[in-house]
């Protein structure tokens, strides 16, 4: 199969479009070709004429580590062009940035997640060049995650940089189909298209991603597709107090950790509440001591997911049910332990609201999880009408 960085590159009618253009590409370390040659060099080398690229979360070269770690505009030291990024002083290009080219090569890969910040980047370049009359040419990578769809959707009001538009937690779409979604909700005005890849099976061998594709983090704390599949769920961590393991080597992978908390009696507790949400995947208690962010140098009590190799079942799999069923089981067992982190921690750069509602685009899940008499039944109800809801909007999108 090919990408369609692959593509463009091997197919001399497409990159005769760029003919006299100067073009800008939107990249991260995960933008590669199938012989592992950045997309920056080898578009260069092809002879494309690249004035500028862009850096989003993480940076151009995925250096920095954390979360919510901003990356400075430089100057490429081999190329000399000038290299912006969309996640330091601005998100959104500026005027100054869209006037370095006429057509905008975005090639970043996704997770799949609403709240994977390359989603909302996005946008933000369509908006841009719809302003300005620049063209955008997304150079389509496969969704890791596949077509599976889940989560309650955005509520209006609710967006932020981590959550572009009323779409769900697994919006089951390539970034390409995202873009003509953005376009069509929008009613953007917009040269768009899409350099489709070839031969991508969302529901063949590796369920999303090709087992013929080596995985690149595309930013540092996606490590394997495991966390590409576990993400719509485990992302939710990152507003609560709870360790995501951050600060080892699994990071994103977990449903928790914690010193105060024991993992055995968690897992058995959502046994008991929902059964059916732990299906597709295998659970393990684990411990690890992280050595930064949260529980810094604590041993922490832990479960891991697993969903992979013979344990994973892609249809039956619901990572953000399985979130959202620890949570749950931890407020069932320790009614007084303080999940959420505070209003005080201002998750991308909100104001004064809780970073899990943030991340969840309102409050139904974390309502959900503190009220004790609230069922899984009342939680799939509000999720499922959103999901049915997505499936029927995007059904006229998808490339594949």
């Amino acid at each position: 199969m090919k990408f369609g960085i692959d593509r463009l590159l091997t197919e001399p009618d497409l990159r005769a479009k760029l003919d006299g253009k100067r073009v800008a590409l939107v990249a991260h370390p995960a933008s590669v070709t199938a012989d592992l040659t950045h997309s920056l060099d080898a578009l260069i080398a092809a002879g494309v004429n690249v004035t500028s690229a862009f850096g989003p979360q993480h940076g151009l070269k995925g250096d920095k580590q954390d979360n919510m770690v901003e990356t400075a505009d430089e100057t490429d030291p081999v190329y000399g062009i000038p290299v912006f990024s969309l996640y330091g002083e601005v998100r959104r290009p500026t005027g100054q940035m869209m006037s370095s080219a006429d057509v905008f090569l975005f090639d970043l890969q996704d997770l799949g997640c609403r709240i994977y910040t390359f989603v909302t980047t996005l946008l933000y370049l369509l908006e841009e060049a719809a302003k300005h009359g620049k063209s955008v040419w997304v150079l389509d990578r496969p969704n890791p995650a596949g077509r599976p769809v889940e989560g309650t959707l955005l509520l209006p009001g609710h967006e932020s940089f981590v959550g572009a538009a009323p779409m769900p937690m697994r919006h089951g779409l390539t970034m390409g189909e995202m873009g003509h979604w953005f376009i069509r909700h929008f009613g953007l005005d917009v040269d768009y298209h899409v350099v489709t890849m070839h031969h991508w099976l969302p529901e063949g061998p590796g369920h999303g991603w090709p087992e013929s594709r080596i995985w690149i983090n595309p930013s540092p704390n996606a490590a394997n597709v495991n966390m590409a599949r576990a993400y719509a769920g485990t992302v939710m961590i990152e507003g609560a107090t709870l360790s995501e393991g951050r600060g080892t080597t699994r990071p994103l992978e977990v449903l928790f950790g914690a010193p105060d908390i024991d993992a055995k009696t968690v897992l058995a507790e959502m046994e008991r509440i929902a059964p059916e949400w732990l299906a597709g995947c295998a659970l393990r208690e684990c411990w690890f001591e992280p050595t930064f962010h949260k529980h810094s140098g604590q041993l922490c009590s832990a479960l891991m997911v697993h969903a992979e190799g013979a344990h994973y079942d892609h249809e039956a799999f619901r990572p953000w049910r399985l979130q959202a069923l620890a949570f749950k089981a931890i407020r069932s067992l320790y009614p007084d332990y303080e999940i959420w982190r505070g209003t005080d921690f201002r998750y991308e750069y909100t104001n004064n609201v809780l970073a899990i509602d943030v991340i969840n685009g309102g409050p139904a899940l974390r309502e959900w999880v503190d009220n004790p008499n609230a069922t899984p039944e009342d939680l799939d109800a509000i999720a499922s009408s959103g999901e049915a809801s997505w499936r029927d909007q995007v059904a006229d999108l998808l490339l594949y």
